[in-house]
């Protein structure tokens, strides 16, 4: 669990986000809906192929509908891994596939928030501060750790099917119990290692130095092959066993180079034949002076030939003589000399201090390579590097190591990130935005309120003013009634005489504009039934209308007076007049009857 979240205040966290928090563009339901999609076998078979794709993404480009804890559960567990990816310090390799275990997270916390599966898994990816270093070499160490997450995708899918993490929790502890072994494993073989490799570097450099000594000594020389045999084959180890066993300081050292260069003075004509008198004093003690060394070092005499071949060279010198003598080239290449051995200075303790112990990265993406910088060998300035399991990756020497540095080929890998403290992050952060929703939902429920009750109040008066007004209305209505009801009695009269007149002006107009061919309906006698008749003929001088049936026959006259009447006492219809005049008239003949 993170540090400074108590399990009651973890619990509330993700359940407040869970439930309250609400993020742009992401499939909400419109209300919760009453039968969510269940989606776990859905999230199993993303887990099952390994899929990097983020779990909001794919609830987009799905149907629902999905809850609101749902939603926010893929929320939650994808902004956690996207961070755990980003910040982890973990290998690319390695995070992607943790990356992958959104789905399971998803998956729990809709189903039981902070519950025993987050916490399994917090103090599970916490232990991988011990894999910071891991790389994707194809090692066996590198491949024994792919292997352990390939058994967990069997695992986390187990969870699904079963519905409990029984199979998670065992294959966590089983984890932990091998990360002890692992680690007191690790100690062993880093010390062992240290003793090996110091042992090795003060070797590497005692045959590096005494093969540069004799390798400076002889460049550009002729000197006798006697004398070249001798260095090559028998001063140069020795002066090895002195290097390694007393270094390269005291005076068994000295004295021995000192010797090699006066072998080589002696030897060689070019140094040696401008001062004979120096060439006798150093010849007659040359051979004594080897011995001795050779003695001190090795506990026995020099090989009899060997010396043998030397003192025939320096007696010929001492007599005049010039023994024949040859280039040193092939001696040199048998040496395979650096004379960068020779001028070696051990970095600073307090500058080895600053990076012993730290993590390393070359290269970047799926192909970087991380090493631990273990020891700097002070003989050599090599550095040791090691997967931190006390597996040896090679060896850099100072002097390259600080150059990538500077040119950046080579990074301090930066310090890893837990993710408990991920977890504890993403929820600190989401914790400040869900309480900034909580005032704005507050305030806005809070003017919601307050515009209520100024609607309320506002409604209030206006009931107010309109049962006031309303009452005034009444009075004032009741008034103006008294007032119709006696000016009703006055003017009935009078508009029923005008609409009498109207109607019969009307009826009248009607009449007028009846032609030949035009129909109407009468209704006559006491079957009250309507017959449909034709104008026939048209006297205008004697006011009369002759209509005739639709055979022709039936003649039936009538005066324009008559036809008025009828139109009036409703018995008659014009046929084919306008629809105005039938609900003018009809309105008018309705208030003459009631008029009656």
């Amino acid at each position: 669990m993170p540090e400074h979240f108590q399990p009651d205040t973890l619990s509330q966290a993700i359940e407040g986000v869970l439930r309250e928090i609400r993020v742009p563009d992401l499939p909400y339901p419109v209300g919760e809906p009453p039968t969510p999609v269940d989606w776990g076998d859905w999230l199993q078979a993303q887990w099952h192929d390994q899929s990097d794709q983020r779990v909001s993404d794919l609830l987009s480009s799905m149907d629902g509908p999905w809850s609101v804890r749902q939603v926010n559960s893929a929320y939650l567990a994808d902004r956690i891994m996207d961070v755990f990816l980003r910040s982890s310090g973990l290998h690319p390799v390695l995070v992607a596939r943790l990356a992958r275990l959104r789905y399971p997270l998803a998956w729990q916390f809709a189903a039981t928030g902070a519950g025993p599966f987050l916490d399994h898994l917090v103090t599970w990816l916490d232990s991988f501060e011990d894999w910071r270093g891991w790389s994707d070499s194809g090692g066996r160490s590198s491949r024994a750790l792919l292997d352990r997450l390939d058994r967990l995708v069997e695992v986390v899918e187990d969870v699904f099917a079963t519905q409990s993490i029984t199979s998670f929790v065992e294959y966590c502890d089983q984890w932990h119990a091998e990360a002890r072994r692992r680690q007191a494993h690790s100690s062993r073989l880093h010390q062992r290692l240290l003793e090996t490799e110091a042992g090795a570097a003060r070797q590497r450099k005692a045959d590096q130095a005494s093969r540069a000594v004799a390798g400076r000594a002889l460049e550009g020389r002729r000197v006798p092959p006697a004398i070249m045999d001798f260095l090559v084959d028998h001063w140069v180890p020795l002066l090895r066993q002195i290097a390694w066993k007393e270094g390269p300081d005291g005076d068994n050292w000295r004295h021995g180079k000192r010797l090699l260069e006066w072998m080589v003075w002696v030897g060689d004509p070019d140094l040696s034949s401008q001062n004979l008198e120096r060439v006798y004093q150093v010849g007659e003690q040359l051979a004594d002076r080897v011995s001795e060394v050779w003695q001190r070092i090795w506990q026995e005499p020099p090989p009899r030939g060997a010396l043998a071949a030397l003192e025939q060279v320096l007696v010929e010198r001492l007599r005049g003589g010039e023994p024949e003598v040859s280039s040193t080239r092939q001696h040199l290449v048998r040496l395979d000399y650096d004379r960068h051995w020779l001028d070696i200075a051990a970095p600073l303790e307090e500058d080895i201090g600053r990076v012993r112990g730290q993590w390393f990265v070359k290269g970047s993406g799926d192909d970087e390579q991380r090493r631990y910088f273990l020891a700097c060998f002070p003989e050599t300035t090599e550095i040791l590097w090691s997967n931190g399991f006390g597996v040896r990756l090679g060896m850099t020497f100072w002097r390259d190591f600080r150059q990538a540095l500077e040119e950046g080929t080579i990074r301090p890998l930066p310090e890893q990130t837990r993710f408990g403290q991920v977890l504890e992050d993403t929820l600190t952060a989401l914790g400040r935005v869900l309480e900034s929703q909580r005032r704005q939902r507050q305030q806005a429920a809070r003017r919601a309120r307050e515009k209520a009750e100024q609607v309320r109040l506002q409604k209030e008066a206006r009931e107010r003013e309109l049962q006031e007004a309303e009452a005034r209305r009444q009075a004032e209505a009741e008034r103006e009634q008294q007032q119709a009801r006696e000016r009703a009695r006055q003017e009935e009269a009078a508009r029923l005489e005008a609409a009498r007149a109207a109607a019969r002006d009307q009826a009248m107009t009607e009449v007028d504009r009846l032609g030949p061919g035009s129909w109407i309906a009468l209704r006559t006698g006491g079957d009250n039934q309507e017959r449909r008749l034709k104008l026939a003929v048209r006297i205008n001088a004697r006011r009369k209308l002759v209509f005739v049936d639709r055979l022709g026959l039936n003649r039936t006259e009538l005066t324009i007076d008559q036809l008025v009447d009828h139109l009036l006492d409703d018995t008659a219809r014009i046929l084919g007049a306008s629809a105005e005049f039938d609900e003018t008239l009809s309105r008018v003949v309705g208030r003459i009857r009631l008029g009656r």
